[in-house]
């Protein structure tokens, strides 16, 4: 496929959010600076509506995206920017991931005002947090502690909701991505970055893709440009484990993918029951990776080597 010289006049929908907006208006920028007209439809999804349950039991983050996809197949807009994370595993057909963007920081951040970290924390204090990957491994990290006294509480809302919440003191300290916060320049609130060894990220944590619909080749080509290969090939390993394991956003499950120094791609993952009545298992493997294809094969063999050891998929607990 060939690059189009054309411009392009070009809507993308965008949640309202303060980091989808900083997101949409970064691709805007790099868009225009190809000489593309752009311009931004701002819409509110289920997800930023339901705020009073966990993404876990009331769909998963796809809640975020679905409205999105509407302006896109009924031509209300052209593309659409999502956090990778956020993204279900199985697009809907008719659409397609046009790019993935250079990846930000996709470590987790913790945050508080008077806590350095775990082994900081005050007699039955509580810690906040929206995703079930982080609270096995937060209660993980406690266990090893013999913290048993902290409560891990659900933390919904957007990242300014969920910072005033710990401002007001619901929360002696919160765990969030540190790419947004890096984003909005926020970094002086993170007291502690940790180490994916510590805390593995989750399957496209930090990085950026952009949904069109499948037959728009022009867009296709237009945002060629904008990808950035060898993150793709890191969130496409992630993303396999995913939907190996079930598909799901909202799963216990954390993957991750970097480059070693022999070049090879080193992909971790983790499992672990929210309920806690069995150990969090960790695997990993790695292997020369060039194509989307060798991405994939990689994460379907992590995700082998997770059910070996002992993770069970959502179909299989059913």
């Amino acid at each position: 496929m060939s690059l189009s010289a054309s411009p392009l006049a070009i809507t993308i929908a965008t949640r309202e959010s303060r980091l989808a907006l900083w997101q949409a208006e970064h691709v805007r920028s790099l868009l225009e600076g190809r000489g593309h007209r752009v311009t931004l439809l701002g819409m509110t999804t289920l997800g930023d509506q339901i705020l009073d349950r966990s993404l876990s039991k009331v769909g998963g983050k796809g809640l975020f995206v679905k409205e999105l996809e509407l302006a896109l197949e009924d031509g209300r807009a052209d593309i659409a920017v999502h956090s990778l994370k956020d993204v279900p595993m199985e697009l809907p057909p008719g659409f397609a991931l046009a790019c993935v963007m250079e990846r930000e920081d996709p470590r987790d951040a913790w945050v508080s005002p008077h806590c350095a970290g775990l082994a900081d924390l005050p007699p039955d204090a509580v810690v906040g947090t929206s995703s079930l990957r982080r609270l096995v491994l937060l209660r993980a990290g406690l266990d090893q502690l013999g913290r048993h006294d902290v409560r891990i509480e659900p933390l919904r809302g957007n990242l300014d909701t969920r910072l005033r919440k710990l401002d007001e003191g619901r929360y002696h300290a919160i765990v969030l991505a540190a790419a947004g916060l890096k984003r909005l320049g926020l970094e002086a609130r993170i007291r502690h970055i940790f180490e994916a060894s510590d805390s593995l990220p989750a399957a496209g944590q930090g990085a950026l893709g952009i949904e069109v619909r499948a037959d728009r080749s022009d867009l296709l080509a237009a945002l060629a440009p904008l990808a950035h290969q060898p993150t793709w090939l890191r969130v496409a390993a992630e993303r396999t484990v995913s939907r190996a394991m079930g598909g799901s956003c909202s799963m216990p499950l954390a993957a991750y993918a970097d480059w070693d120094r022999s070049g090879a791609l080193r992909l971790d993952a983790a499992w672990g029951d929210p309920e806690g009545r069995s150990s969090l298992v960790r695997v990993g493997e790695q292997a020369t990776v060039t194509t989307l294809a060798d991405a994939e094969v990689l994460g379907e063999r992590v995700a082998r080597s997770l059910r070996d050891a002992g993770a069970a998929s959502p179909a299989a607990e059913a």
